[in-house]
């Protein structure tokens, strides 16, 4: 998926979901596509299960997700000492 494709599947409204980023078209939250995939569950196992989807949905999810932490300022924790 072409660098920043993800804008055109990701979509954040508050009258949906609260406003998380969801799959537009639909109430499946990327959060929801990241944990079913952080368990294990193959593409192609999530796909059959929501049909809605698609495989450019899923790396749609995991691309904004990497944006998302790429700018997501650090702050250094102290050393127990």
């Amino acid at each position: 998926m072409p660098h920043e494709r993800w804008k055109e599947r990701i979509v954040m409204d508050p009258a949906i979901m609260g406003g998380k980023p969801v799959i537009a078209g639909t109430r499946i939250t990327v959060e929801h596509i990241l944990r079913e995939l952080g368990t294990g569950m193959a593409v192609d196992e999530l796909l059959s299960e929501y049909p809605e989807l698609t495989r450019e949905d899923v790396h749609a999810a995991q691309a904004f997700a990497a944006e998302w932490l790429a700018a997501e300022e650090i702050v250094p924790l102290e050393r127990a000492g």
